[in-house]
């Protein structure tokens, strides 16, 4: 465990009986913004740190709907819920991830570090309760201090968390592990260290350079018994597991791993920066993705399919035939975390749905999926509006939280953040019962009735029982035709997590169940070091079935049981209608739904993972060989080579040949092996197929094969080399075709001090990238002062207060933001709007529409200051309309021209108006 320096702000440690005026000036604080300074709450920067935690109490009454009312009004919350102020900065500052067991213990990840910040001692995570159930926490307890929590999970008497890990000695990071707590004695304190289930799951080096921006985040746990982990874009170079398993991964995807430590595998690859992942009872997976940088690829809605590549950054603008496309791309935002909510407390209309929250956008969506083949098409709309929203969950009596970081910038704030609780207007509170109490036959039954957090946490408490009381009860579930599906894989899944061998005769028979068989399938398949007994045959069978969903799960698990057999029957899978590369300097459909391509796409995964060589060359003479060419496609094997060739030569069909000159284009480089000292940054280049593609033991024998044949084509066909020239970026001079930079040539290392001063560099760079480069350079306070006047800011801000008042008061900024705060909101000004500035449209009975903010407001007229600094001075009588709009009218992008050096001047100047 790390400890926090003398100077971190120390959170609450005791429960309280707080009165009915703490309470107030607690939901206060967090309507106005301001940190508590009470004495004894805590939320000052240097608060003292309070006794140790007690018994609960709980407190009377409930106050915090009058002080809330401002709050859902500003953020316009349905009136069919009851939202509460559960928890306010001197609590929860900085709140980066929520967890709820399922009796409604709430943790909170405090992350006082930030996105960018690196200096350590400033996280810990906090266990929150409230004793009486009135939406607003009684106690609160340091459950344990780390730093960067972005993952939490609990379980029973442990708590999963993942965090940043500093060196004692050095102060610097040393990578994110996933860990487990203890807490036997249930006082709300970790019982001691942590244990390490995997390590070094992230890139330490530019953890170190950057913070955790990119780096993994979130965890949930699946029916299916497995813990899945949103690892963002910085990727990880040799996490290790408890087993010892070494992986490494190149770029965002999902991991899972046993809640042991032990089985660590990729789950789906070719993600850009995920913070989390929604899972519901049927183990469909889904993710929001984080972008934020204004690249053009936004925010892209997925459905994760086992096995699936996604394809950013090198596949999935110009290779998209050879992808998984996204659901839906919603334009630009910043998905944070993820839920998939299932409570019958709730009304239909908000059930059975993933839930996204989006940090930039300052919203929680519901995306309605509609099944589509093995996976489906979606419709988003948007939920609840929370300031910077970062996560959500819910417990198992339906009670959901939600956090807010409310403006804590890129190194977080102790006076921002806080928690809401959510729930019905007409629910009414059921206590979750005692799970240890309960037999067997009991948990069996409240794992039949209740509802998604309930049901997953009753099966991992069954799964803890002897097998021989725990594995019938699944097993009766799991066959039941009575019970909802649902019910049925809970009860087919938990039974695999127990039974061992004994699994496998019950499995392969559930297999025989139409409803069952996909569910049973991926069971069989599902841990790699149990397989040796698994037949092969219900897999074979199941390529062929009615059910689409089936055939995938199929074709996955024949991937998975690593049997060269099955590679015959994987070649026969139909290609997908359509599979052709993107026109030449085009953007392919990375972001249309393509049910089609998932069965084949799979199945290419599953060869190429059973590295089907002779198969797939054998198929080249075929009418499979277009799917063995797919295949063929990241096998870099001389076999694959020379059996390419020698298919070539002994064909006259000119367009298999033309394929396989493609193919052979496609694995003339391969990727570097990745060693962890890079990253690809937030602006990538996309061009494909390979970020650094380096030559391999047969790319000799494939260039001196394409230059044979390109000789022969003669001036009408040498364009077709030149295009590839240009697509496969294989350097061949005699090919010729544009000259195309590498990503070396395109990245490389930036000079800071030669750059700082170059206009236009805020606009080009992602806004990390801006925080990060505003550190570096050192500002000019009167070029600051000038600039404050050129960019327009004079239009609308006072520095002194002798002048007529205009928007927002700049002349003592420095005084209530920090430097870094003053820097975020004018890279975004929608993020956290100033209270009495929104911008207001104003429509007159004349029809004429006005749009500003109200600068001065009486009985009988108001005055109306616009983006060009015009007043208009409009009777209320006149009014026919008046609304106040979400966006800020500061537009985006006014500092976009400066350099790195003009805008920290800007923000310097700014941030000593005291």
């Amino acid at each position: 465990m790390r400890h926090a320096p003398s100077t971190t702000p120390h959170p609450p440690e005791r429960s309280r009986n707080r009165s009915f005026i703490f309470r107030l000036l607690l939901v206060a604080s967090i309507a106005a913004g301001l940190p508590l300074l009470v004495g004894g709450f805590g939320g000052g920067r240097h608060a003292p740190a309070p006794p140790p935690a007690r018994e609960c109490v709980a407190r009377p009454g409930d106050a915090s709907d009058i002080a809330l009312d401002s709050l859902a009004a500003a953020n316009g919350w349905p009136a069919d819920l009851n939202v509460t102020l559960f928890a306010g900065p001197g609590v929860t500052p900085s709140p980066a991830v929520v967890a709820v067991a399922p009796a409604g213990e709430v943790y909170v990840g405090i992350d006082m570090i930030g996105s960018l910040g690196k200096t350590p001692g400033k996280g810990w995570v906090a266990k929150l309760v409230d004793c009486n159930n009135d939406g607003i926490v009684d106690t609160e307890t340091i459950f344990a201090r780390v730093d960067n929590p972005r993952g939490l999970l609990p379980l029973g008497n442990k708590l999963f968390v993942l965090h940043t890990v500093f060196s004692d000695s050095s102060g610097l990071a040393e990578g994110m592990d996933l860990v487990v707590f203890e807490d036997a004695d249930g006082d709300g304190v970790a019982d001691g260290p942590s244990t390490p289930l995997i390590e070094h799951i992230s890139n330490v080096n530019y953890i170190r350079q950057r913070g955790t921006d990119h780096a993994t985040n979130g965890i949930r746990m699946g029916i299916d018994g497995w813990i899945y982990i949103a690892v963002g874009d910085f990727g990880f170079y040799k996490a290790i597991d408890r087993s010892g398993t070494e992986l490494t991964m190149l770029g965002g995807g999902i991991v899972r791993v046993r809640p042991d430590g032990t089985g660590m595998e990729v789950y789906t690859h070719g993600l850009r920066n995920i913070y989390d992942v929604a899972i519901d009872p049927f183990m469909n997976i889904y993710t929001r993705g984080n972008t934020n940088d204004g690249g053009g690829w936004n925010i892209r809605f997925i459905h994760q399919i086992q096995s699936g590549e996604y394809g950013y950054p090198v596949l999935f603008k110009h290779f998209t035939e050879e992808i998984l496309p996204a659901l839906v791309d919603v334009g630009g935002g910043s998905g944070t975390g993820s839920l998939f909510f299932e409570d019958p407390t709730w009304p239909d209309r908000y059930n059975k749905v993933p839930m996204m929250t989006d940090w930039g956008r300052s919203m929680v969506y519901i995306h309605r999926v509609t099944p589509d083949g093995p996976s489906f098409t979606q419709q988003e709309e948007p939920f609840l509006s929370v300031p910077q929203v970062t996560d959500l969950d819910v417990d198992a009596s339906g009670r959901m939280y939600l956090t807010a970081w409310d403006g804590a910038g890129f190194r977080g704030d102790s006076s921002k953040g806080f928690v809401l609780r959510a729930v019905p207007r007409a629910w009414s509170y059921t206590p979750f019962p005692d799970l240890d109490a309960l037999t067997a036959e009991e948990l069996a039954e409240y794992l039949r009735r209740g509802g998604g957090e309930g049901r997953l946490y009753a099966q991992q408490e069954l799964i803890t029982r002897p097998a021989a009381e725990a594995s019938p009860a699944l097993l009766a579930l799991a066959r039941d035709r009575q019970a909802p599906p649902e019910v049925r894989v809970a009860g087919l899944f938990g039974f695999a997590q127990i039974a061992g061998e004994n699994r496998i005769p019950e499995l392969v028979s559930l297999a025989g169940d139409d409803a069952m068989r996909e569910f049973a399938l991926r069971a069989l398949a599902d841990r790699k070091d149990a397989l040796a007994g698994v037949p092969t045959e219900p897999f074979l069978r199941g390529l062929t079935d009615a059910s689409d969903r089936v055939r995938v799960a199929a074709a996955v698990g024949l991937g998975r049981l690593g049997r060269p057999e099955a590679a015959e029957a994987l070649l026969q899978v139909p290609m997908p209608p359509a599979f052709a590369t993107p026109a030449r300097g085009t953007e392919g459909p990375h972001a249309t739904p393509n049910a089609a391509t998932i069965l084949p796409h799979v199945a290419v995964r599953s060869l190429v993972s059973l590295h089907a060589v002779d198969a797939a060359v054998n198929a080249l003479g075929g009418d499979h060989a277009d799917l063995a060419l797919w295949s063929l496609r990241y096998m870099h094997d001389p076999k694959a080579v020379a059996g390419l060739i020698d298919a070539y030569e002994s064909t006259e069909n000119a367009a298999l040949q033309r394929n396989i000159i493609t193919t052979l284009a496609r694995i003339y480089h391969q990727e570097a092996p990745y060693d962890g000292s890079w990253w690809w940054s937030t602006r990538p280049d996309t061009h494909g197929p390979y970020y650094k593609g380096i030559a391999w033991e047969s790319t000799d024998t494939i260039r001196e094969f394409l230059v044979r044949k390109w000789r022969a084509a003669g001036r009408d066909g040498r364009p077709f080399y030149a295009d590839l020239n240009e697509k496969y970026q294989l350097d061949i001079p005699e090919f010729g075709g544009d000259e195309m930079a590498t990503a070396d040539e395109q990245a490389p290392a930036v000079n800071l001090t030669e750059i700082a001063s170059k206009r236009g560099q805020v606009g080009r760079s992602s806004i990390e990238d801006v925080m990060l480069a505003i550190e570096e350079v050192t500002p000019d306070l009167q070029r600051g002062e000038e600039l404050f006047t050129q960019q327009g800011c004079v239009v609308c801000h006072n520095l002194k207060r002798d002048e007529v008042m205009k928007g927002p008061f700049m002349g003592q900024i420095g005084s209530i933001m920090t430097r870094d705060q003053i820097a975020e909101a004018i890279l975004t000004p929608n993020a956290s709007i100033s209270q009495g500035f929104a911008t207001t449209l104003v429509v007159t009975r004349e029809g004429v529409s006005y749009i500003g903010f109200v600068s001065e407001e009486s009985a009988d007229t108001i005055k109306l200051r616009n983006i060009a600094g015009q007043v208009f001075t409009l009777k209320t009588a006149d009014i026919q309309s008046r609304k106040e709009l979400e966006n800020s009218m500061m537009p985006e992008g006014l500092t976009n021209a400066l350099s790195f050096e003009e805008f920290a001047s800007l923000v310097t100047f700014l941030s000593q108006q005291r």
